[in-house]
């Protein structure tokens, strides 16, 4: 029984360890990037562009193609129906050939040959109902109107494509777990803001029921004071709520249990913008978007498609060896069994006329260059205009910032000022209400502004390029 008890202890405190476990910003995007499936399908498109290059590069060597076949036919192939009688003659002095008179004989007054030579049937007779063919080439491509380097450099464009696509992926995974993280953090400060508003209306509850029983205060003070404690409650309650549904969400993005609970560095600490942000001109962060660079490459992907079609106009040439054996052969007499021979040669195919093809495949390159073009244009216009938004809300945020520090310091001197007002009698309950309304809303004004501060931080360095290096 203590053995079994252990063991259960044991257990719930190992479980337990990843709860109590305490994450930064980049444990989650660790996290995030090893387990999101958008991250995985580039990394496999990755892949496999890499082995289309490497595929690609295969077309400049020599081919080698192995083919056989085999037929049973029903017949043999007799080439003559019946036995063949040849007349014997003699080749004459000139080199004619012809018949002396002693091998000539007269019947019913006609010059007949008087001797013959036989050609059995048999002997043209050709067993073909076995037939066997095996062919072994080599083909050596040396002239393919520029289409094979094209469509290596293609393969290698398509590379960098890839590359460049799998970054993009990855700055927009890091940007999403960047946003639930802070909003986790974001929830868990108001969630430790509405425990010390919901704590301190408790005991200011606690003290004006004393006053009441003295008849200090009236009843209506006592129920104004458990109204706000009741809606501080709710504001607590929604908070929770909001707080484990941002959990919930982050937990998805980092690929754990929607249950786990664990701590954010930053629930414990002030939250500062301590990010240093380089200064890039528009150029330099032209060089570092992926979106530009993926763009860029399509362009160029489809200036070398321009090539392809353009080598649909030249000849193409090439080597060619073979070996070829067959059963039955026909090179020394004929016989059943298997022979063969090789040969090489060289091959030249030309375009003649195929309805203009070539041309239209041509004009459809070129238009699609175009686009590839225009649309690289509106991507840097549109950066453009993403960058000078992201420093301007940067910028806006940071007086923002500013404010609400002033405000909350205001708020809780303003606080202060209305309960030692409220003890000495000079301040009615309403006011102390209000004071603290209006100190809560000025911690929430500031969690808000440091949020979005970190937001804004995020959202730069994604319009800079720059984000998770």
């Amino acid at each position: 029984m203590i053995k079994a008890v252990l063991c259960i202890f044991l257990g719930v405190l190992f479980h337990s360890l990843p709860a109590q476990q305490v994450l930064n910003l980049q444990d989650c995007r660790n996290l995030a990037i090893e387990n999101n499936k958008k991250l995985k399908i580039a990394g496999k498109e990755l892949e496999a562009s890499r082995a289309q290059k490497a595929e690609a590069f295969t077309k400049y060597l020599p081919s080698i193609d192995g083919a056989g076949i085999y037929i049973r036919n029903q017949k043999e192939i007799n080439l003559l129906e019946h036995d063949a009688y040849l007349p014997v003659g003699t080749i004459k002095a000139d080199g004619s050939w012809g018949l002396r008179g002693d091998q000539i004989q007269i019947v019913n007054g006609k010059p007949l040959p008087k001797d013959y030579a036989l050609l059995p049937r048999e002997a043209m007779t050709v067993d073909a109902r076995n037939t066997a063919l095996l062919q072994l080439g080599l083909t050596q491509p040396v002239y393919m109107g520029g289409k094979i380097r094209a469509y290596n450099q293609l393969a290698g464009l398509s590379e960098q494509l890839s590359e460049s696509k799998l970054e993009q992926e990855m700055q927009n995974v890091i940007q999403m777990t960047d946003e639930a993280y802070w909003q986790v953090v974001s929830l868990v400060n108001r969630k430790k803001l509405a425990d010390k508003y919901v704590e301190s209306l408790q005991k200011f509850t606690r003290d004006i029921e004393v006053m009441y029983t003295t008849g200090v205060t009236t009843k209506a003070d006592v129920l104004s004071v458990k109204v706000k404690l009741n809606e501080a409650e709710m504001l607590r309650l929604r908070v929770e709520d909001g707080v484990s549904l941002s959990r919930m969400h982050l937990n998805q993005i980092c690929g754990l249990p929607t249950d786990t609970v664990y701590t954010l560095r930053e629930e414990n600490m002030e939250l500062q913008p301590d990010v240093v942000i380089p200064a890039l001109t528009l150029e330099q962060v032209y060089a570092r978007r992926p979106e530009v660079a993926g763009l860029e490459l399509a362009a160029r992907i489809y200036k070398k498609k321009e090539k392809i079609a353009l080598s649909d106009y030249l000849p193409t040439v090439a080597l060619t060896a073979n070996y070829l054996t067959m059963a039955p052969s026909f090179f020394d007499g004929i016989s059943t069994k298997m022979d063969g021979m090789w040969s090489v040669g060289i091959g030249v195919k030309a375009p003649i006329f195929h309805w203009g093809a070539s041309r239209k495949s041509l004009r459809n390159a070129r238009a699609q260059t175009g686009i590839m073009e225009y649309r690289l244009q509106e991507a840097k216009e549109q950066i453009e205009l993403q960058v000078s938004q992201a420093e301007f809300k940067r910028r806006e945020v940071a007086k923002k910032l500013e404010m609400a520090e002033h405000n909350r310091q205001r708020a809780e001197e303003n606080l202060k000022l209305a309960e030692v007002g409220f003890r000495e009698g000079t301040i009615p309950v309403l006011n102390v209400l209000e004071a603290q309304t209006a100190w809560l809303s000025a911690q929430s004004d500031r969690i808000d502004a440091q949020i979005e501060m970190k937001l804004c931080e995020v959202y730069l360095l994604k319009a800079y390029g720059v984000l998770g290096k």
